[in-house]
């Protein structure tokens, strides 16, 4: 599902089963992230099924990369594993305001 940050960050504060995964590259993720994220880049193809497969599928997804188009597409590939709740940060961090690790 994609939601606008607003949405974004308040539906992940308020959720005690949230996880913000960043699915940029290590390069990017050195320059800023969100606090508190993990990252799986998606640029490692099946590495990143693999990675992403062991996380808990009961766990909620609040994904974001730089623009929203990698972690769209996170989303949909999450979406096929089993992931049931799963939501992309539209604008990525392009367009974040939130708080950031720099």
């Amino acid at each position: 599902m994609n939601l606008a940050q607003e949405q974004w960050w308040q539906q992940y504060q308020d959720d005690s089963n949230a996880i913000i995964l960043d699915v940029r590259t290590e390069e990017e993720v050195e320059e800023s992230s969100i606090p508190n994220s993990i990252n799986i880049d998606i640029y490692k193809g099946q590495g990143f099924l693999d990675e992403v497969s062991n996380l808990d599928k009961n766990k909620n997804y609040y994904i974001y990369c730089k623009s929203g188009g990698r972690s769209n597409q996170a989303c949909l590939l999450m979406e096929q594993l089993g992931f049931e709740n799963t939501y992309n940060l539209l604008g990525g961090i392009t367009e974040w305001t939130g708080p950031i690790n720099e």
